[in-house]
């Protein structure tokens, strides 16, 4: 039975650590105890769902919780109930996701397109008793990105759950969703870490110096999973410059440059999304900054940016292009003429010298 206290079967819980504090690392995670607690009643207890539904921004740990559950609930030496040691065959081999009786779902790229073969392909496997485990585990990633056809095929799995079968599906949101899917799952809602926890936990758990951990800290927005991305990958934040960089001349542009701008990035849509991203964080902090908000800014290295561009545009203008870089994302996710929807987009930004 889902939780009564739930919106659409939604579990979502304010994270009541003082952010100064660090706590240790619940099932090694850094962050999402409350969803760790209740899960690991779930396990400990006997009363796991048929299915689970994590949400919440990409890298903020929605995978990593999903295999730290299978971990938990098919580890053969667990040393309490609903711990996994993480040392065991099993566990290790579900870290790497080479698990017999794990399977995991998701589009070749992402912003790609999970396909209806692939459900299929997963409804077949389930089928099967578990090999080597007690539950078949299956972890269906970024399942917004599923096709209407693959949403509908997993519905009637959902529908009718084989014994032994536990199903985690994970996404931005349950809005994102069918709703008759979100209605058949346990959903936790995952929400960005307070930055100085994140911080703490970056210098203790993965030996970052204080000035480096605080930094991915703030350019992550508290998503531990996005900052250990970027402090594995370098090249990451090189690009990150450069998009903002990008954006800053765009603004002084002209019409004949913002099209060939337009016309050089639309064809790689992962690039062009991830521009996106970047520049709707940097138009956050001017809206944060423009409506008097005390919130850190995310781009804490472009204060100057910030600080020029809000004594530039009033909160409005702010709250326009806010919903502009929005509004082509989600175009982009319908598969929308990505030229076009661009270039509007970028006709749209102030013209400022």
């Amino acid at each position: 039975m889902l939780n009564p206290f739930t919106s659409i079967g939604c579990i979502w819980l304010s994270e009541t650590l003082p952010s100064a504090t660090i706590q240790p690392m619940n099932w090694d995670l850094l962050g999402h105890d409350w969803a760790v607690d209740i899960l690991h009643e779930h396990v400990a207890k006997g009363r796991l769902r048929h299915a689970y539904l994590f949400t919440g921004p990409q890298g903020v740990g929605r995978r990593t919780l999903a295999l730290r559950l299978a971990q938990a609930i098919n580890c053969p030496q667990p040393p309490a109930p609903g711990e996994p040691c993480r040392a065991c065959r099993t566990c290790t081999q579900i870290e790497r996701m080479q698990h017999p009786d794990l399977s995991i779902v998701q589009a070749e790229a992402e912003g790609g397109t999970l396909k209806v073969e692939q459900v299929r392909e997963l409804q077949r496997s389930l089928a099967l008793t578990p090999y080597a485990a007690r539950y078949r585990v299956a972890i269906l990633l970024r399942f917004e990105e599923a096709h209407p056809s693959a949403a509908n095929a997993l519905l009637k799995t959902l529908e009718e759950p084989a014994p032994q079968v536990v199903m985690i599906v994970t996404a931005e949101s349950a809005e994102a969703l069918l709703p008759t899917i979100v209605s058949r799952c346990e959903v936790l809602c995952l929400r960005p870490s307070p930055l100085e926890q994140v911080s703490q936990g970056l210098q203790a758990h993965w030996s970052l110096t204080p000035e480096r951990a605080s930094f991915l800290a703030h350019i992550s927005g508290g998503r531990v999973g996005y900052a250990l991305r970027l402090s594995e990958a370098p090249e990451r934040l090189v690009q990150r410059q450069a998009w903002l960089d990008d954006h800053r001349r765009l603004l002084a542009a002209s019409r004949v440059e913002r099209f060939a701008y337009a016309d050089g990035i639309y064809k790689d849509k992962d690039a062009l999304r991830q521009a996106l991203n970047t520049w709707l964080s940097l138009w956050r902090d001017v809206l944060l900054r423009a409506a008097g908000a005390s919130a850190s800014p995310i781009n804490v290295d472009r204060e100057d940016d910030i600080h020029a561009l809000v004594g530039r545009v009033n909160l409005q203008d702010a709250l326009r292009i806010v919903a502009g870089i929005e509004r082509t994302q989600d175009l982009l996710d319908r598969n929308v003429n990505a030229r076009l929807a661009t270039e509007v987009l970028l006709l749209d930004l102030p013209r400022l010298a």
